[in-house]
């Protein structure tokens, strides 16, 4: 059995980086291949899964969709995410404080971080990794959207697929995001959460939606940890 016992999982976009324009491109372009018109209005995203947000997207434009759409957007927003790698460097952000959190947890005894995000797997790893993130995250155990689960669900199968690869017992789980949507699926699936100002939720808004703990920014580091570590021990 692993010594593992405490597991963090983050959201991605705008938790860790900002990379809002190169997902507004992509999927402009994803749209346009799937349906032949161009798109007028995207849907909302924070907390939302890829699915959640492609059907919205094209109903906001005026879409009837059929069985087809889903599986040939996703494959048209991955294709269309792949080529822009160099925009994902040049024009996206890692956010302040992220990779000083993720590497001061990283050093905790006992601690496996990995990602819990409603981005499709391909999208997720180029966004992390292509703006060096990657190094303290478990990516091959993450929660990713798959067309099925909801992000509460999600966050079951990253625990449990991380627990199985490690041989581990997590007896600590807490989740760190951005938005009163993953407040509620971290209460949903019984995890507290640490909710951090720093998508378009504001601090009273995500303690209004009931986060365990909020942060303005992931700046101070030491107040990262302070939080998981007291949380897990709840």
């Amino acid at each position: 059995m692993s010594t593992l016992n405490r597991l963090v999982l983050w959201n991605i976009d705008h938790t860790l980086v900002d990379v809002g324009r190169v997902t507004r491109e992509a999927y402009a372009e994803a749209f346009e291949r799937t349906t032949g018109r161009p798109l007028v209005r995207l849907a909302p995203t924070p907390g939302r899964t890829e699915s959640e947000i492609i059907f919205e997207t094209l109903a906001f434009n005026d879409i009837v969709t059929t069985d087809d759409h889903l599986p040939a957007f996703m494959v048209a927003l991955t294709e269309a995410f792949a080529a822009r790698r160099a925009g994902l460097r040049e024009h996206g952000r890692v956010l302040a404080g992220a990779a000083e959190a993720l590497a001061a947890l990283a050093a905790l005894p006992g601690t496996a971080q990995t990602v819990l995000t409603g981005s499709i797997r391909p999208n997720a790893l180029l966004k992390v990794g292509e703006l060096g993130l990657d190094r303290h995250l478990d990516l091959d155990s993450g929660g990713y959207e798959n067309g099925v689960y909801s992000k509460a669900a999600l966050l079951e199968i990253a625990r449990t697929r991380t627990a199985e690869k490690h041989r581990a017992r997590f007896t600590e789980t807490v989740y760190i995001a951005d938005s009163p949507r993953d407040v509620q699926a971290a209460h949903i699936a019984g995890a507290p959460i640490v909710a951090v100002a720093t998508g378009s939720a504001t601090e009273s808004e995500l303690r209004a939606a009931g986060a365990d703990v909020v942060l303005a920014t992931l700046a101070d580091t030491d107040r990262v940890v302070r939080a998981v570590t007291e949380l897990g021990a709840r």
